[in-house]
């Protein structure tokens, strides 16, 4: 478990404030929001994909993507700067229902357990469900009161390339066997009571921000290359003439 950067601010925020953060989009009295939240380092389309499966399946009215100013337990080395990843997250989302935010730099949260905490006194008759891929599932008990979350909202886990079986026999799963969902009652998950998860079975674009940075960097890399070479090759051309 990472230390806490900071005791959470969870100063007054006002109503204006929020509808700010949310591009006017303040949901009404039982709305069912799904929660996607990360660094966004940068959005995909595997973020785009689960975000239209929980729509679909969850029968949420909107996801909202919370773009975390730094998460605690990356690092600062390779990480956009806010702006740009809210940016291109926005290019990315490519559809109405799914609402692109930094709202955590509002609300002053380090922690998916604040941020949740916080939405929940802010937001009390919304129906939030925190939606995350089966790899954080695996390590989600190093989160920092990682407990919290899936006693504050709904869950729900979308299954990942080569992640299902790991999952479902590691700490978390284990821990919150007994409110587990059976897949075929997903569509009144935003319904229940939390403690609450599902696990859903679907096929998802294996896409990672690690792997696209990484390609980037590659390009980046074969480019740089290519110009040195290309510039050698100009200045032995010179002194051959």
């Amino acid at each position: 478990m990472s230390p806490r950067l900071a005791p959470a601010r969870l100063a007054p925020v006002t109503p204006a404030a929020l509808g700010t953060a949310l591009g006017g989009q303040v949901p009404p009295a039982g709305a069912r929001i799904g929660l996607l939240g990360g660094s966004f380092n940068p959005a995909h389309d595997g973020h785009l994909e689960i975000s239209q499966e929980a729509l679909r399946r969850l029968g949420l009215d909107r996801v909202w993507w919370l773009v975390s100013p730094q998460n605690p337990l990356k690092s600062r080395d390779g990480m956009a700067p806010m702006a740009e990843r809210l940016a291109a997250a926005r290019r990315v989302a490519a559809d109405r229902r799914i609402v692109v935010t930094g709202l955590e730099a509002v609300l002053g949260t380090a922690y998916t357990a604040d941020t949740l905490q916080a939405l929940a006194r802010l937001l009390p008759r919304v129906r939030f469900v925190w939606l995350m891929g089966a790899d954080n599932l695996i390590q989600v008990h190093h989160w920092q009161d990682w407990q919290q979350i899936f006693n504050t909202v709904a869950v729900a886990v979308f299954d990942r390339p080569s992640y299902a079986f790991k999952a479902l026999s590691g700490r978390a799963a284990l821990s919150f066997a007994r409110y587990r969902l059976d897949e075929g009652s997903a569509r009144r998950l935003a319904e229940e009571r939390a403690p609450a998860w599902v696990f859903m079975r679907c096929r998802l674009n294996p896409q990672s921000a690690t792997d696209i940075r990484a390609a980037s960097d590659r390009r980046s890399l074969g480019g740089e290359q290519d110009a040195a070479a290309t510039g050698s090759a100009g200045r032995a051309n010179r002194k051959e003439t």
